[in-house]
């Protein structure tokens, strides 16, 4: 019997200009008394965690800043700030303002400091045990400063598992943030290759959720079965085709006008409504193969971030192999697939399972993404070592919309390491 139910979850929405001067008010409804702010050294020397914190004292909350997060999140990060957070514990409730690096640590340690276990015991299996938290989390508000993760939308942590060279993550709906404070003001210090890296992990969560296999093509589920990640839905997809309109009008611009203001506020925008979509749907390919390519990244130092060690970020990631992902999931759903060329790139007609990996290429070009693996250290030799990595995402995997064996995946590592 196949599936007739399909769930949905969200977090509560503030949004807008100057909405996060009004997060000490919000935590005051739930008779929170002490808060830990959690960010990053960048984003803390921009001054925005510690305004924010400093407005709660107005409400009677006792606020401090932690801004140990580590850019691209790793178990010992992440262990790090649990071990912070328990030392100067207990708190009511956790502030993360930043990106999704923010976000994700605050994430783990909601949970960590409400549930008893190591972070390894709730990581996705195989990589972990997948044990799923028996105590209700503390409430989490959400405060991105980038335009890219959806993370606070989602029930996900992302995290390197350092020993293992492997992204992985942690998924249950408690994770999922209470309150999304979206302030548009708050990005217009994120820097172009930022925005064009965290612009793409936007546009694949959008592109992936929408052409994800869809919620009645799985078996039916029991009640305690059901997982976030349902499969394409009714309410998912018009999430992620209004995240894709968006984008059509605002990305190339954001990126090369960081000032403009009506498309900061899109790419905003569309960052959070592909988080409701994707949060939900899940994504799949592209995002399974850019946990390794995250995580055995040697030399590459991308432009707008920390210099202090190699890195790809993970938008970027994600993307470099989208445009080949998109041409083997074509046969699954065509209609889907032009669709969404159509919506990224209005005014044209398309055909065929070019049609989306072409959109794809001319937008990566026209913001400096890489062309292809290759352009950020990888050969064909490191072809099988990639593909291992992507067929432990099995969580992701069971999303796409064709079934995934490792030729399939070897055959997108190859083709896309050069793109153009």
């Amino acid at each position: 019997m196949t599936e007739t139910v399909f769930t949905y979850g969200a977090p509560g929405l503030k949004v807008g200009a100057g909405a996060s001067d009004e997060i000490g008010f919000d935590l005051a409804q739930y008779d929170v008394r002490r808060v830990l702010v959690v960010t990053d050294p960048g984003v803390a020397a921009t001054g925005h965690p510690q305004r924010v914190a400093d407005q709660m004292a107005q409400f009677g909350i006792e606020a401090r800043v932690f801004e140990g997060v580590h850019v691209e999140p790793t178990d010992a990060s992440l262990e790090q700030a649990i071990g912070h957070a328990r030392e100067t514990g207990p708190w009511d409730a956790f502030v993360a303002v930043g990106g999704g690096s923010s976000i994700d640590t605050a994430k783990a340690v909601n949970l960590l400091t409400t549930n008893d276990g190591e972070l390894m015991d709730y990581v996705n299996a195989p990589v972990g045990q997948g044990r799923n938290p028996a105590r209700p989390l503390k409430p989490l508000v959400a405060v991105p400063t980038t335009t890219g993760t959806g993370a606070e939308s989602t029930t996900i942590c992302v995290l390197d598992v350092l020993s293992l060279r492997v992204k992985t993550g942690i998924s249950h709906a408690r994770l999922r943030p209470t309150l999304a404070v979206v302030d548009p003001l708050l990005t217009h210090t994120q820097p172009a290759g930022v925005t064009a890296s965290a612009g793409m992990d936007i546009l694949c969560h959008a592109l992936e959720s929408y052409t994800a296999r869809p919620y009645t093509s799985y078996d039916r589920k029991q009640p305690e079965e059901r997982v976030p990640y349902c499969g394409a839905n009714p309410i998912s997809d018009l999430w992620s085709e209004h995240a894709l309109s968006l984008l059509s009008r605002s990305f190339r611009r954001a990126v090369r006008h960081g000032d403009d203001a009506p498309s900061r506020e899109e790419m905003a925008m569309a960052a959070t409504f592909a988080g409701l979509g994707f949060g939900n749907a899940g994504v799949h390919l592209p995002h399974a193969n850019a946990y390794p390519i995250a995580g055995r990244v040697r030399d590459f130092h991308p432009v707008g971030y920390p210099a202090d060690e190699p890195m790809v970020p993970h938008g970027m990631a994600v993307s470099l192999t989208a445009p080949e992902a998109f041409r083997w999931t074509y046969p699954a759903s065509p209609e889907r697939h032009l669709r969404a060329a159509a919506l990224l790139a209005p005014g044209h007609e398309y055909d065929g399972a070019d049609a989306l990996p072409n959109v794809l290429t001319d937008l990566m070009r026209d913001i400096a993404i890489p062309n292809g693996l290759g352009e950020v250290g990888y050969t064909a030799g490191d072809v099988d070592d990639l593909v291992e990595g992507a067929m432990k995402q099995q969580r992701l995997l069971a999303t796409a919309p064709r079934e995934v064996s490792e030729e399939d995946v070897a055959g997108i590592l190859a083709r896309s390491l050069e793109l153009w």
